[in-house]
């Protein structure tokens, strides 16, 4: 088992999180500054759709991590390098970044796989080959799926259950196939939460930082008022019931044992 590290603070330095943050920044002004012509080709290069991955363009598995096309871009930077910083502290550079790009092209190519089911049998038409696909959400929900690993034990049912029930109810109202890769990425990273097993004694910065990282990976999975509005009751519910189960259960388990 890959045992992070219970530092006491977050004083440790976090050059992966601070290295990607400052290119995401610089990238982004860099696409300002030039204008949407040059905005919309790098756009278009960098896009992991299926026609520039049916190019062979495997570059842009990486490429499209790099570009942000959100407008609201430097109000979630804070989100994203806190959910990153406290990964990082936790589990050291190098394992971050697997984890970050297990999530990243993996769920990139779970869902070109399904695109291309989906258009062949004719579910999709196949202008959906160039729609543009980048950014940093199916890397920041692996991560926040593997964070699962530092939860208490006693509260990782309520967490499982709210997750879930958001999961699910985010599918049921949307058509995108950029919500199901959001469901994907959360996914491989509940996968990996369970090769990064070890408990952690949170000072006050981490639980911070892991709270307000948290947030803003709920807010990539329930990015629009209409998913909020449905996701955010579904899992409150979810966390709720599923606790219950999980604590019927265990009492379940304790009288048997004792009987």
């Amino acid at each position: 088992m890959l045992n992070p590290t219970t530092g006491s603070s977050l004083r440790p330095r976090v050059p992966v999180t601070v290295g990607y943050a400052a290119l995401l920044v610089m990238v982004t002004v860099a696409l300002a500054a030039l204008g949407p012509a040059v905005h919309d080709r790098v756009i278009g290069y960098a896009s992991t759709n299926l026609h520039n991955l049916g190019e062979g363009r495997v570059g842009t598995l990486l490429a499209s991590a790099l570009i942000a096309d959100d407008g609201r871009f430097f109000l979630w930077l804070p989100g994203l390098i806190c959910l990153l910083a406290v990964a990082e502290v936790l589990w050291h550079s190098r394992r971050l970044v697997v984890v970050f790009l297990v999530g990243h092209i993996g769920t990139t190519l779970v869902v070109a796989a399904g695109l291309v089911v989906a258009v062949e049998l004719g579910w999709l038409p196949w202008s959906i080959s160039r729609v543009a696909d980048v950014g940093v959400s199916y890397g920041v929900l692996t991560v926040v799926g593997a964070l699962t690993a530092v939860v208490p034990p006693r509260l990782k049912p309520a967490r499982f259950g709210w997750w879930l029930a958001g999961s699910v109810a985010v599918l049921a109202v949307s058509d995108d196939f950029t919500e199901a890769g959001h469901v994907v990425a959360l996914a491989l990273g509940l996968v990996l939460s369970t090769r990064l097993d070890a408990p952690v004694r949170w000072t006050r910065g981490q639980a911070v930082a892991f709270g307000i990282g948290v947030c803003f990976g709920y807010a990539v999975l329930v990015h629009t008022p209409e998913l909020a509005a449905v996701g955010v009751p579904a899992s409150a519910v979810g966390a709720a019931l599923v606790a219950m189960i999980a604590g019927w259960l265990s009492r379940v388990k304790n009288y048997l044992k004792w009987h």
